[in-house]
């Protein structure tokens, strides 16, 4: 068998020999109660992580969803008593909101999707430390607990958050492999000016999926404010590189057209082994950036599809 047919499947063997290498050092790892806990607590990074796919998928990247899930937070907090559950709504709103505006000025005004995500984090960043005066907030416990509360209780043993990530999951498959907005998302990272040639709206198509990227670190942002019961301009800090690596070495490279949301998955639970080894070796928080910033280089640099790169002399 080649090289390129194995290719696809070196994202599940990573996961195989980490979590046996895991398991050798610290036994205690398989504990199933602990492995469920483990997954159920990095679910937000998921969820970020799924709508992050779609941006990569398509050859872009979104630099915002870090800032959006904090401005998020702080709108949960500030709104909800006035809202209820219905703050979740604007909290989705308000992310898809962020994230289309990112696709028009990427498609539209022609600026690079790493500039105009950056930019627009910048902006959302804004928002939070103006919303939130640059001070924590908490939130109300009864009005959260009203409204919420279902977001962490478990059913049959398996924590709610777990049941989210599957629904938001099935339903980012869906869009990807058994709609024709799947189907042009793949054709525009497999080759742009080929999709436009085909008569593609490409505009619209990369407009929708910055939109779902925004819309999904929304959610996230959501989760992290009910979970830790308030909002800050900061909550979410550290976890874009996170997210990025988790889709990167799941197997969807930044040149786009290969991968998927099932990759996400994939990388995202090998971020989760990768991160319970540091701790439990006690790694420090610095010098997990680093190892991460590392992986994140090979991860490009493994995953890139040289083919689409122009070398000008």
């Amino acid at each position: 068998m080649s090289l390129e047919k194995l290719k696809p499947w070196f994202p599940w063997f990573t996961l195989a020999v980490l979590v046996i290498l895991v398991g050798v050092v610290n036994p205690a790892f398989f504990n199933p109660s602990g492995m469920v806990a483990l997954v159920a607590d990095i679910v937000p990074l998921f969820i970020m992580a799924l709508g992050m796919t779609f941006a990569i998928y398509i050859g872009g990247i979104d630099l915002s969803v870090q800032q959006v899930a904090n401005l998020v937070t702080v709108v949960a907090t500030v709104y909800l008593a006035q809202f209820g559950v219905l703050v979740a709504v604007v909290c989705i709103v308000a992310g898809f909101g962020i994230g289309a505006l990112s696709g028009w000025i990427t498609t539209r005004q022609f600026v690079p999707s790493f500039v105009a995500t950056l930019a627009m984090g910048f902006i959302a960043l804004s928002g939070a430390r103006y919303l939130s005066g640059e001070r924590a907030l908490s939130m109300d416990a009864e009005i959260r607990d009203a409204s919420f509360g279902w977001m962490f209780g478990n059913t049959a043993g398996v924590p709610h958050e777990l049941i989210i990530a599957g629904v938001l999951l099935a339903v980012a498959w869906f869009l990807q492999t058994r709609t024709t907005f799947g189907r042009a998302l793949k054709a525009v990272g497999a080759g742009e000016l080929a999709a436009v040639a085909s008569g593609l709206k490409v505009d619209r198509i990369k407009i929708l999926a910055f939109a779902l990227s925004g819309t999904f670190a929304a959610i996230a942002g959501l989760m992290f404010s009910v979970k830790l019961s308030g909002g800050d301009a900061n909550l979410a800090n550290g976890f874009l590189i996170l997210a990025i690596v988790a889709v990167l070495v799941g197997g969807t490279p930044l040149t786009g057209g290969v991968g998927g949301v099932i990759n996400t998955l994939v990388g995202t639970l090998i971020v989760v082994v990768i991160r319970s080894a540091m701790v439990y070796l006690e790694v420090d928080a610095t010098m997990q950036q680093m190892i991460f910033g590392i992986i994140l280089i090979a991860a490009i640099a493994m995953t890139i599809d040289r083919s689409k790169m122009r070398i000008v002399k």
